[in-house]
Formats: C-alpha cells, sequence, structure tokens
C-alpha cells in the first residue's frame, strides 16, 4: 500500500490535524466506531489485566475443569480448572506486547534501510533491496516457522522474528515516499536557499513519509496478532504457562470433546480482535488520506 501524501496538503505531517481530530474522523463511519471500541477494548485488558481478571490465570482447580459458563466463571474453565476469561484477558497482553514490540521495531528498521536506500549511493541502494528480496522471497509464517525451530521459542524471539519479516514492507514504502519527496519543488527550492541534506532529510523528508508507514504500521497489527497465535498453535510461539491466544486455541482444540467452551471462545476473541483492528486500521487510513475514501 503507497500513498504520495503532498507536503503542502492538510493531511501531510508538517500541518495534520491532532490525534483527537483523527479519532474523531474514524469513530465518524460505522467500520471506525466498531473497530476503535475494539481496539480500546483489547488495549484496556492489555493495559489493565490484573485488574480485570476475576482470577489468578496460572490458578489450577482440577474439580471444576471444563465448567461451563457461569457468573463465578465467565467463559468456563479448561482442561486444568484454570479461568479462561482471565487467561484471555492476559492473552490480550502478550498479543498487545509482540504486536506493538515487533510493528515498532519493524516500523524503525523500515524506515532507516529505506531512507538509506532512496537517499544515499546507488551501491547502498542496490545492497538494501537485495536484503529486502531476501527476506520477502519466503512466506512470513515459513520464515517465523525456520527461525524459531533454529533458536528456540521464546517472547523476545518471536518478537525479534515477526519484526524481521515486517523489515521489507515498511523498507519498500518508505524508500518510494522518499523517492517522490526528494524530486518534489519545495525540496529543490531547499536545497538553493541553501539547506544542507542532513536539514532536508531530517526535517523534510522522514516527516513526510511517516503518515503511510504509520497506516501501513496499523493495518500490519492484525497480521502480527494471527502470525503470533499461529507460531503459539503449533507450539513455537510463547512457551507456558505464558497466556496467548495460540495457545488457548491450542488447548481447547486439543480438548473440544470434553468441553467446547474453551476453543468457540479463544476462535471468537481472535476472530474479533483481528477484525477490530482491520477496520480501525482502514478508517485510519481514510481520515489520514481521504482520497482513499473517495478512491474506494
Amino acid at each position: 500500500m503507497t500513498m504520495t501524501l503532498n507536503p503542502s496538503s492538510p493531511a501531510s505531517p508538517g500541518t495534520m490535524r491532532g490525534a483527537l481530530t483523527i479519532v474523531r474522523d474514524i469513530a465518524s463511519t460505522r467500520g471506525g466506531m466498531i473497530g476503535l471500541i475494539i481496539v480500546l477494548s483489547i488495549l484496556t485488558c492489555a493495559a489493565f489485566a490484573p485488574l480485570i481478571a476475576t482470577h489468578n490465570p496460572d490458578a489450577l482447580d482440577i474439580a471444576h475443569r471444563f465448567a461451563t459458563p457461569s457468573v463465578r466463571h465467565f467463559f468456563g474453565t479448561d482442561q486444568l480448572g484454570r479461568d479462561v476469561f482471565s487467561r484471555q484477558v492476559y492473552g490480550s497482553r502478550i498479543a498487545m506486547i509482540v504486536a506493538l514490540s515487533a510493528i515498532l521495531t519493524g516500523l524503525f528498521a523500515g524506515v532507516v534501510l529505506g531512507v538509506a536506500a532512496a537517499y544515499t549511493t546507488p551501491m547502498v541502494e542496490r545492497l538494501v533491496m537485495t536484503v529486502f528480496d531476501a527476506v520477502s522471497s519466503f512466506p512470513s509464517i515459513i520464515l517465523a516457522l525456520a527461525l524459531v525451530a533454529v533458536v528456540g521459542p521464546s517472547l523476545p524471539m518471536v518478537v525479534l522474528i515477526v519484526a524481521v519479516t515486517l523489515v521489507p514492507q515498511f523498507g519498500r514504502v518508505v524508500r518510494a515516499q522518499v523517492l517522490s519527496v526528494v524530486n518534489s519543488t519545495f525540496i529543490e527550492a531547499e536545497l538553493v536557499l541553501g539547506a544542507t541534506k542532513a536539514r532536508v532529510l531530517t526535517f523534510h523528508v522522514v516527516p513526510n513519509v511517516l503518515a503511510p508507514v504509520v497506516v501501513l504500521a496499523a493495518m500490519e497489527v492484525p497480521v502480527v496478532i494471527a502470525l503470533e497465535a499461529g507460531l503459539s498453535f503449533l507450539g513455537l510461539g510463547i512457551r507456558p504457562p505464558l497466556a496467548s491466544w495460540g495457545s488457548l486455541l491450542q488447548d481447547g482444540y486439543q480438548n473440544m470433546s470434553k468441553g467446547y467452551t474453551p476453543v468457540v471462545v479463544a476462535c471468537l476473541v481472535l476472530a474479533i480482535a483481528t477484525l477490530g483492528f482491520t477496520l480501525c486500521g482502514e478508517a485510519l487510513r481514510d481520515a489520514i488520506d481521504p482520497r482513499s475514501r473517495r478512491r474506494t
């Protein structure tokens, strides 16, 4: 996804409307409002999990395994008698830690490499693009599976692996945006007036390429959540006893014959989370670049 922003337009970072205005624009559509409510709910659960959870997510209660939903256990219990609601709440924390950490890491590396590819020498550009092509030649899940199999599963390693798979996407968008901006008339005017390349890069190029990359980052959140859940479902992601949405889905799947509530809840939570971030990301895209709304 590539968006070209005119530096003099209201949507450019130099004159971008305030965050509250953007949030209001997101909430002005039905899909954006639904997505915003879901995203805020998930972020609230992740931030205040100890206060929202009704039980210790790791506390065992073998005598009440596979309990049906009730006032005491909103979503029932799993195969070890653990409260499913509390584990889902803590699972949102793991999902957000992985998603936000991986996206911020990949975004930073992508911006640096993308700017270097477009703003330095042709040799550096060829080297960076070769690295991007090499990483992109493997499907994200296959590359993640290969790396996890080599280094072993852990929370920091999952974050690093997911970030690596995101770098080429961010880098290519940044490179395309930089090439568009550096050929603009206002950049030529700055250089004629004596501005250094470092000043142009810092105050004009980078700010004018951030908006489309931020939108891309928002659109990648559900992808990262699904990727982490897939790794955990296969046993190659977050290690027990940490509650991950993927591992909760795996636990429920393995015990479907004894109780279907955990797997149904896990599927619904994962589906609602990805839907919410997708709707919110699309609404953010329209809020930052209104032309995309007219195209759709």
